[in-house]
């Protein structure tokens, strides 16, 4: 009788088998599929970061900043008044607060009084000079006197001189008598006499002249050279004038800029002095954003490059968009109060950042207002 046992037992290992192969080439098809898919992957990530990827680079480590605008006391006082309220927004010469001015309004009428002072004063130079000068004209003339009066001497004293030796002469012959010779003596002493008064006289006519000219010299150097209005005592007057008014000006505090007050510091009746922060203006319509990029993100990064940002208090709906205008010149941790001593210890390198200075669109920045110190993300186009 034949065996049919073990063709029966090879069947039946043929057909078990043949699944099997059937699911092993299954397994192979898949895997091939899922190796062309991921090859294909990798070829696609690859061309898009080279092709487009990695003209970008990107940092949510961004905040909004404003160049600040700081309100300080001017002069000192009181507080009289404060128009201005925390989160209000203002106008450029918007009055912001007073300061009692009570003080400030005496120091300008004392001013005021001193430059009147000053221009009287000038006045009176005008004036004196003319006086000195009919002074020296005086005194000129008396020297011309004197000068006239030293002519006269002189011709008596030479006919006095004459007479005395036509005497003498005449004396030894007994033609004239003594006392004639003695009045005629005496005639020529007193001659002698007037000419040395008269020539003292115009030595004292020329000292008068010197000393009125000196006077006149020494007023008009008060006043000659400029006009009235230009004498130094006026402008120095004028000068404190000025400072007295700008004085008062200050006690009424105006906002420097458009901008919301913050840090509102002061109320009515507090005593302020010169320098006391009484609040700060934050002009947002002027915003940028400082992004600090990682050291190795900076490498293609230069001004003028376009920015597309968007905040976390709004949502990627609403895109800024701006413009690079520098990169800072040291890392946070350059400029901190105490610097990093990475020469000293164990030492652990870690990636720095450095600060991306970014200018906002101002139109963009009005539609959607920012407040300084929001978070941003700032994504940097560096194929341009």
């Amino acid at each position: 009788m034949p065996d049919t046992a073990a063709p029966a037992a090879d069947r039946a290992a043929i057909d078990t088998a043949r699944p099997a192969a059937t699911g092993n080439a299954k397994r192979k098809q898949l895997l091939t599929y899922v190796a062309a898919a991921v090859v294909v992957g990798v070829i696609g990530w690859g061309a898009y970061y080279g092709l487009y990827a990695s003209h970008f680079v990107e940092t949510d480590n961004a905040y909004v900043g404003t160049d600040v605008a700081q309100v300080n006391a001017l002069v000192a006082g009181p507080i009289a008044s404060v128009s201005a309220l925390e989160t209000q927004h203002v106008k450029a010469g918007q009055v912001l607060a007073t300061i009692d001015d009570a003080d400030a309004r005496i120091a300008v009428e004392q001013a005021r009084a001193a430059l009147a002072l000053a221009e009287r004063h000038v006045q009176g130079y005008v004036a004196n000079d003319a006086a000195l000068a009919g002074a020296l004209s005086a005194r000129q003339a008396d020297v011309e006197r004197a000068e006239a009066q030293i002519a006269s001497a002189q011709a008596d004293l030479d006919t006095a001189k004459t007479n005395l030796a036509r005497r003498q002469k005449l004396a030894t012959s007994g033609a004239v008598s003594q006392e004639e010779l003695t009045d005629a003596q005496d005639a020529f002493a007193r001659a002698q006499a007037a000419l040395s008064n008269a020539i003292a006289t115009r030595d004292a006519a020329r000292a008068a002249v010197t000393a009125a000219g000196g006077q006149r010299q020494n007023n008009s150097t008060l006043f000659a050279g400029v006009p009235a209005d230009q004498n130094p005592e006026v402008l120095a007057a004028k000068a404190r004038l000025d400072a007295a008014e700008l004085a008062l000006s200050r006690t009424v505090v105006k906002a420097p800029a458009d901008g919301i007050v913050s840090k509102k510091a002061i109320e009515v009746g507090q005593q302020v002095a010169v320098g006391t922060p009484l609040m700060t203006i934050v002009p947002t319509d002027h915003a940028f954003v400082d992004a600090n990029f990682k050291e190795v993100q900076l490498k293609k990064v230069v001004p003028g490059q376009k920015v597309e940002l968007t905040s976390d208090l709004y949502g990627k709906s609403v895109k800024y968009h701006g413009v690079v205008r520098g990169i800072s010149g040291g890392t946070g941790s350059a400029f901190s109060l105490i610097p990093a001593q990475n020469a000293s210890g164990n030492w652990i390198k870690v990636v720095q950042r450095l600060p991306v200075r970014i200018d906002l669109d101002p139109k963009e920045v009005a539609a959607h207002p920012l407040r300084v110190g929001l978070s941003m993300t700032a994504r940097i186009d560096t194929s341009k």
